[in-house]
């Protein structure tokens, strides 16, 4: 349960050792930042599960409603959805043992993030994933 976003030793560990990532608010469209940052994180080597309820699936891989759908274990939460909804992604992200909760720029919700970290999630909030990989792995 820690802050990654003052913690870059963690935030790298997290990182590296992490395998799989749900993209919640993963588009379809290739212009849109969240499929391309899922993209590279395809292309560094992580599991990446599409989580959007619109779209039945992502360049031929299944696309799920809910993080509650993912059939495995999840290390990762990357959040490209609004702030509003980030209280009910925590609760899913809680509820399906997730380890960290990572938001992108302009997502935040610090009622949200105390929840989160009181949970026992690590997070890192109002953060780009992929500019954290390129500065602290690339």
């Amino acid at each position: 349960m820690v802050n990654l976003n003052t913690n870059d030793h963690l935030k790298r560990e997290i990182l590296t050792n992490s395998q799989v990532i749900a993209v919640v608010g993963h588009s379809d469209q290739p212009i849109r930042t969240s499929y391309q940052i899922a993209r590279f994180l395809r292309e560094v080597g992580y599991k990446v599960y599409p989580v959007n309820p619109v779209v039945k699936e992502i360049d031929g891989q299944p696309s799920y409603a809910a993080l509650t759908d993912i059939p495995e274990p999840v290390d990762i939460v990357n959040v490209f959805r609004r702030s509003e909804y980030l209280p009910e992604i925590v609760d899913s992200a809680i509820a399906i043992h997730a380890k960290t909760i990572w938001t992108q720029l302009d997502v935040k919700d610090w009622q949200s993030a105390n929840k989160a970290l009181d949970a026992g999630l690590n997070l890192a909030m109002d953060v780009c994933i992929k500019v954290e990989y390129l500065r602290l792995l690339g």
